[in-house]
């Protein structure tokens, strides 16, 4: 991909992003002021994290370096002695479902 074309790529989607962030906090300055909207609010499944490493044919220390991730916690989620939640969540399904999108951003 000619470099112009990837930069004006990556500037389209950074754009999405920040409008997404904006709106973000807008409505949350909203809500601390007490002007509350109806928001989407989006709930998760529990994830299979080994699943998604595996499916991208990466190893543990890879995969926790690519998504800056120590390989205690990847390890833990893996074992299912803890579950991602939070950001950690909200990313882990995004890679599920779009990793070299993220792999893109993250570069």
């Amino acid at each position: 991909m000619p470099a112009m074309t990837f930069m004006a790529t990556m500037a389209a989607e950074m754009s999405e992003f920040f409008h997404s962030i904006k709106q973000g906090l807008e409505e949350a300055i909203g809500c601390s002021e007490g002007k509350c909207i109806d928001a989407a609010v989006h709930e998760f499944s529990p994830i299979d994290v080994k699943n998604i490493r595996a499916g991208m044919n990466m190893t543990q220390m890879e995969f926790a370096s690519a998504f800056g991730l120590s390989v205690s916690t990847l390890r833990h989620w893996e074992r299912g002695d803890r579950v991602p939640q939070g950001p950690a969540l909200v990313l882990l399904n995004v890679v599920r479902k779009e990793p070299q999108a993220v792999l893109r951003a993250l570069r």
